[in-house]
């Protein structure tokens, strides 16, 4: 099915930049919709790593961690309603659709396939910015989680910021325990530097500070040394994985 063009003359003043920083993946094959919401939303203050397919989408997904999917629903190979029904039973970030397809039923059939939210094309870039933080801070303070997170025998209590290796208790200064909180909300997945360097410390990356690699180095000590099997893990020049 051809896609209608869309027009984003009316959308030209830019947002305001945010305090919240989000890693935003767009799932977009349309090349001039794609460069210009990832423009927008990255002069926003936002992170967005693009890519043009379902399952480049899914592949991604099992590798690096975001807070927000924006996904097309007409895509080349699988579509999003395929994307959403194979990711369900896994985690993964919350999902707002972009479509063209804005009658009622399609809308229901996206939220119930599995979407957070829908947007039909064309839209104003500030709801769409609006709706993303919205869903990030709704992710953020979830009790899907509960107030427990677990990594093998790794244990982090949020509430007490306890945190446990196989019943030995850790200490942990408070950049560390959020360095730890951070990585085990995206076990198992590559946490980019930038992304802690942002949710940690509220900083802009810049690859030539230390700061993360200290505290990493603090942290690994701590919750891997004298275990059997390392938890955290480097992945050279990209971040970090624990699991």
């Amino acid at each position: 099915m051809r896609k209608r063009a869309i027009s984003f003359a009316a959308f030209e003043p830019s947002a305001p930049k945010r305090e919240l920083n989000v890693r935003i993946l767009l799932v977009e094959d349309d090349s001039e919709v794609s460069y210009w919401l990832g423009s927008k939303l990255q002069s926003s203050g936002h992170v967005c790593i693009q890519v043009e397919s379902g399952e480049q989408a899914l592949e991604i997904l099992c590798q690096e961690a975001f807070d927000v999917v924006v996904l097309d629903r007409m895509l080349p190979g699988i579509d999003g309603i395929e994307v959403l029904s194979r990711l369900r039973g896994r985690p993964h970030p919350p999902v707002i659709i972009l479509s063209t397809l804005d009658h009622a039923s399609e809308r229901v059939l996206g939220l119930r396939a599995g979407a957070d939210d829908y947007l039909g094309k064309p839209f104003d870039f500030p709801e769409l910015l609006v709706r993303l933080e919205l869903l990030v801070r709704r992710a953020g303070a979830s009790p899907s989680q509960g107030t427990r997170l677990s990594v093998q025998d790794l244990q982090i209590d949020m509430v007490r910021r306890a945190v446990s290796r196989s019943g030995q208790a850790i200490d942990l200064t408070d950049k560390e325990y959020q360095l730890l909180q951070t990585l085990a909300e995206h076990p198992g997945q590559i946490v980019p530097r930038g992304m802690l360097l942002e949710k940690v410390w509220g900083l802009q990356f810049d690859p030539q500070t230390n700061l993360i690699d200290v505290h990493i180095s603090k942290l690994r000590a701590k919750i891997d040394k004298g275990f059997a099997s390392p938890l955290l893990k480097t992945v050279r020049a990209v971040g970090y994985v624990l699991g």
